[in-house]
């Protein structure tokens, strides 16, 4: 499941369904996301897995227990306009056994609508963790006509996070106190809530295995499409097996190989007893985690999914299963009626998109997809040598495959609001389904009559929610039996077919009245849980389909691994149940330090998770462990000292001191509750073995309160390099210059040789390495057990290394890091890799970057952080000079990045920070496609500026035509901007900017012209109610006094150069807020244009109606890099 917007009641309306935000202290509280229809920002936790709370719904609504209980509340408020109050609370109803209340802001939340929502009236009073489903709807009665009430549906899990949930932006202000609409009459308002209360069961203790003898799929953020399309498919015996039995050995990783991790997955589904994880399999598809969290269509990902697997199956002995199984052929053909002309082309479909809107179940659909049509008048088709011809234009089936899937177009582009939106729609289909019927209607003439063509429907596949995302389950019939079967990512429940079937055709649900002291009349809900794909198995050929699959389907290196994976898997439970009685204790040596510096680690000595670990029972004497590492490492007991390890004030953890006699007495328990009081912690060791000159063991030296323990490491500084070089006791009394015989011979110097001594002090948060006076008293100089030393030869005046010192040196490693460089064109690509460090300025960095690109100037390079979350480039590039370092670059939260993205402007980035960019579209007075122009200017010019500017790159209709610079959005013109106003704050990413030249016309206005809108707009219904769409170019237009509409029309028609027949067809209307009056030939246009205390002057407007037949553009083209949702992709 995955975190999305949360989903829209109504297809139709865009509009958000949102807790509602309180205004404190004159601030917005934020709780969830921005609305479409410019609702504030309203940022609540969501729930993981669906935003939206569709997910939510769907898992209260399939685990109810009962029907709901439901009821109607009817809230009628007088004095409605004069209220006061920001908010109004209803009385209070109870409906489920839970009280409830309707809470409004009748002058809008922050907002020009009427905001209005369902709460929970008692929240505050509710024991911790409680929570409640419910279905419901919201309504303000139109009490003139009832058909007009406005009317929403949602449904919700209330929790103390989201104890209100309804519609900030419910209705508009302005039809709710229109007197004359009849919202308000005699200045009062009535408002219905319905609400329907389901119960739910526990989902945390159900096994899904012992009620059901199936398990599920685990989800990996926003996998539930993937889980419902897996299940269905594992399903279908014979495609099982065919996995099953694609080569693959036992050398193969399952994360780089999609036949391994698919029989892994397959075999874990048919074996497991409780639910299977999917990364195996979405890291065999080279997903990563951005991935996992990014929801894709079902549809798309299985027709990805099986040419992938039929490419992986070529040349082995399943190859063609994917076309054995799924693989039809129809026939397109075009027909010529008047000559004897026929031109047909057969194709090969997986699958069948088949039409929701406008068909009431599966055969209106296939119909539809038959439905002959006619190509005549200007449509006529070129047939060859017979020229142009009236043609008949259809397709006809040649066979349908074994498995037949279908997928139901739910979701599809809606032109007039450039946008997608989710078709709710009623939509049957049939258990068995027959598509020989009447005769074999949908059969070529070549189609092979003797197949029967006969189905049985094997599975359902379900979408809850709405366009911008939702939840996806899977009703199943695994062996076809009358038992449903409904798999929801981990959890498989049993079902009836009504629940399959029924119930999920979508369109709306009735649910009954149970308070008869309330009202009798049945209420319904929108449906958002429906049919989206459809399995059909041929009746013919099921008992092939549906075969069974045993273990000696499945390869034996197969079985070895997976079970030893079982094994594994239950060794680790068995190992933590068990950790209550065990101690884990670490034990370094020497040859650890001797491994690790100066490769793993160059700080303090070890990385005890690299060290040699022993799980000991607590009650073990330590002196019987002493005996098991005599036997692990050879060291007879006797020849043992252990240091217990200590982590000092600053940060860094050394060993302290020996273990005393006493404390080897005790048990290994007591001995790690002496080290650490953490409950869990574990105990580390240093052990001490002292090797003798026959390089056997010897006993450990005595050790006086005056020798100290000291570890020594080397550096070069010719090959930047540190390691360690051993240890031994010194007197504290003694001094550095007195070891540097024997630090010689360690390092392989010469007796005579001249060094360098420093004291490793710390590295958190910054490197402490300070040098030591050689003549001074370990004592004097604080060293004590477990301090380091490091060492090198004296530096020389003519040396020439980067890290002369050990200081320098250790500054370096601490600070470096390795940066990944992406091009922002293409950010899933590492380009290149820098070594940098993280106290780099800005300036040193893009001079790196800049070296590598062979860029001579610096400052074009533009840098952008990565999003740790997201995995891609945030929104923003770094400005010029404000992050002061490397590692301010690369920080996110609390994590630290290793990639930058990186672009090349064509002008050095402090003067572009300088410069505003804008969109412009310059609309030519002679040419119907508007020129989109790029203009850069600084950020203190004007409009005037923009359009001098545009003036120098476009042709004018003559050399002294004056610009000016409109802001569109929707169709519509919202404002022509002054000259002289300052470009900085104008926005081009939502709106759209226009130059056009001033007509002439309009520089000599008279005292009764009127400069109005002219807008073009189609008719939909939609809530019962017929909504106006505006589409095409907005303009204005001059109309003088006493002008008709006839006159007007003229004008109009040779303005925009509209044919004759076409134009004929065209209506005129007077809009005022969206309400079309139309007018007649005869009408003074000027009359309706009189008021003066409109909104705003967009609102009023001379609406041109008819067709929309400018072309479209495609449904992503509209999408920006935040919203984007990307193609399913499998890329091994």
């Amino acid at each position: 499941m995955t975190l999305i917007t949360p989903q829209p009641l109504d297809q139709e309306d865009e509009e958000m369904l949102v807790p509602h935000p309180e205004m404190m202290d004159g601030a917005l509280q934020v709780q969830g996301p921005i609305a479409f229809d410019g609702t504030p920002p309203v940022e609540a936790p969501q729930p993981m897995e669906v935003v939206g709370q569709p997910e939510v719904v769907s898992t209260a609504e399939n685990q109810a227990i009962e029907e709901p209980q439901a009821s109607r509340f009817t809230w009628t408020i007088e004095n409605f306009s004069r209220q006061t109050n920001k908010k109004l609370y209803s009385d209070v109803f109870v409906v489920g056994g839970h009280k409830w209340r309707v809470l409004i802001f009748p002058k809008g939340n922050n907002v020009d609508h009427l905001s209005m929502y369902l709460d929970v009236a008692d929240s505050s009073t509710l024991p911790y963790g409680w929570s409640r489903y419910a279905q419901f709807s919201l309504a303000v009665v139109n009490q003139i006509h009832s058909k007009f009430t406005v009317k929403k549906d949602t449904q919700h899990q209330f929790h103390a996070r989201e104890s209100d949930w309804g519609f900030t932006s419910f209705m508009a202000l302005s039809d709710l106190y229109d007197p004359s609409r009849g919202y308000l009459v005699n200045d009062t308002c009535v408002i219905e809530a319905d609400v329907a209360v389901r119960k739910v069961i526990d989902y945390w203790s159900y096994d899904s295995k012992k009620e059901t003898g199936y398990v599920g799929l685990k989800n990996q953020g926003a996998t539930c499409y993937m889980n419902s399309l897996l299940q269905t498919l594992y399903h279908i015996p014979y495609f099982r097996k065919a996995v099953y039995h694609m080569p693959t050995t036992e050398n193969d990783m399952p994360s780089g190989s999609i036949p391994l991790a698919l029989q892994s997955l397959f075999y874990k589904l048919q074996y497991n007893e409780t639910s299977v994880a999917t990364k195996e399999l979405t890291k065999s598809f080279g997903w990563d985690t951005y991935d996992s969290f990014m929801q894709h269509d079902v549809q798309e990902l299985n027709r990805v999914l099986c040419e992938k697997l039929e490419d992986k199956m070529k040349g082995t002995v399943v190859e063609g299963t994917i076309q054995k199984l799924f693989e039809g052929h129809h026939m397109n053909y075009i027909e010529c009626i008047n000559v004897d002309f026929k031109s047909t082309r057969k194709e090969s479909f997986y699958d069948l998109q088949l039409d929701v809107k406008g068909c009431r179940d599966v055969y209106a659909s296939f119909d539809k997809y038959v439905e002959v049509e006619r190509l005549e008048g200007d449509n006529k088709y070129h047939a060859e040598a017979h020229g142009l011809q009236d043609a008949k234009k259809g397709v006809l089936f040649i066979d349908f495959p074994p498995v037949l899937q279908l997928q139901l177009k739910r979701f599809e582009y809606d032109f007039a609001r450039d946008t997608m939106v989710k078709i709710n729609d009623r939509y049957e289909f049939p258990l068995e389904l027959d598509l020989d019927r009447e005769n074999g209607k949908y059969l070529s003439p070549d189609a092979d009559k003797s197949v029967r063509n006969l189905y049985t429907l094997h599975s359902v596949l379900v979408h809850s929610g709405g366009v911008h995302g939702g939840h996806y389950y899977a009703f199943i019939r695994p062996t076809l039996s009358d038992q449903w079967f409904k798999f929801d990512d981990e959890r498989v429940t049993k079902e009836d077919t009504k629940r399959a079937l029924e119930e999920q055709y979508g369109g709306e649900e009735e649910l009954p009245q149970t308070n008869p002291g309330y009202n009798n009349a049945p209420f319904k809900f929108t449906k958002y849980s429906n049919a989206y794909m459809l399995v059909y198995i041929r009746e013919s050929d099921k008992d092939k389909i549906i075969c069974d699959v045993d273990e000696k389907d499945i390869a034996e290196h197969l079985r070895i691994r997976l079970k030893k994976e079982q094994e594994e898997k239950e060794n680790k439970r068995r190992y933590k149940a068990q950790a209550h009685l065990y101690t884990i204790i670490k034990v370094a040596r020497d040859a650890n330090l001797l491994e690790q510096i100066g490769k793993d680690i160059y700080f303090d000595l070890v990385d005890h998770d690299k060290v040699h670990s022993f799980r000991i029972q607590k009650q073990t004497p330590f002196n019987q462990f002493k005996e098991e590492v005599a036997r692990e490492f050879g060291v007879p007991v006797q020849f043992q000292r252990f240091w217990i390890w200590a982590k000092r004030q600053n940060h860094t953890y050394r060993p302290n001191r020996p273990l005393t006699a006493l404390e080897e007495s005790q048990s290994v328990g007591q001995l790690r509750e002496v080290s650490s009081k953490n409950h869990n912690a574990e105990l580390k060791l240093f052990l001490e073995i002292e090797i003798g000159p026959d390089l056997h063991p010897i006993p450990p030296p005595d050790k006086s309160k005056d020798d100290i323990l000291l570890f020594f490491k080397l550096y070069d500084p010719k090959k930047e390099e540190l390691r360690y070089v051993g240890r031994f006791f010194v007197k504290s009394s003694g001094k550095p210059s007195e070891i540097i015989l024997k630090l010689n011979e360690r390092a392989g110097f010469s007796p005579d040789e001249e060094i360098e001594i420093y004291e490793e002090i710390k590295f958190e948060p910054c490197v402490m390495c300070e040098r030591l006076g050689k003549k001074v008293s370990f004592r004097t100089s604080q060293l004590e057990d477990g301090d380091i030393i490091c060492f090198q030869k004296l530096p020389k005046a003519d040396d020439k290394y980067r890290y002369p010192d050990v200081p320098s040196f250790l500054e370096y490693v601490k600070n470096r890091q390795i940066v990944h460089f992406r091009s922002l064109d293409r950010p899933k690509e590492d380009d290149f890799f820098l070594e940098l460090s993280k106290l780099h300025t800005y300036d040193d960095v893009v001079e790196r970057v800049a070296q590598y690109l062979n860029l001579d100037d610096p400052s074009k390079i533009r840098l952008t952080p990565h999003n740790c979350y997201s995995q891609q480039p945030k929104p923003h590039p770094i400005k010029y000079r404000v992050a002061e370092h490397l590692l301010d670059m690369l920080v996110h939260y609390n994590q630290v990045s290793d990639i930058l993205y990186y672009e090349v402007l064509d002008i050095p980035l402090p003067e572009l920070q300088c410069l505003k960019t804008l969109k412009v579209a310059f609309h030519h007075v002679n040419k119907e496609e508007p020129v989109i122009h790029n203009i850069r200017l600084p950020k203190q010019s004007t409009v005037g500026d923009v359009l001098n500017e545009i003036k120098s790159k476009v042709t004018l209709s003559h050399p002294n035509a004056e610009l000016r610079l409109l802001e569109v959005f929707y169709h519509k013109i919202y404002k022509i901007f002054p000259l002289t106003e300052k470009i900085e704050n104008i926005n081009d990413q939502y709106w759209t900017l226009r130059a056009e030249e001033i007509p002439e016309e309009e520089k000599n206005l008279g005292p009764q012209d009127r400069l109005i809108h002219v807008y073009h707009f189609t008719k939909e219904a939609a809530q019962n109610q017929m909504q106006v769409q505006n589409f095409g170019e907005p303009f204005f237009l001059i109309i003088h006094e006493n002008e008709t509409l006839a006159e007007v029309k003229v004008r109009i028609q040779k303005k925009l150069q509209v044919p004759d027949e076409e134009f004929s067809k065209w209506k005129f209307a007077f809009l005022s807020l969206g309400r079309p009056t139309y007018l007649q030939d005869s009408d003074v246009v000027s009359n309706r244009f009189q008021r003066r205390d409109v909104y705003g002057a967009w609102e009023q407007y001379l609406g041109l109606e008819h067709s929309d037949t400018t072309p479209k553009r495609s449904f992503t083209a509209n999408q920006n890099r935040h919203t984007y949702e990307k193609p399913v992709k499998i890329y091994n």
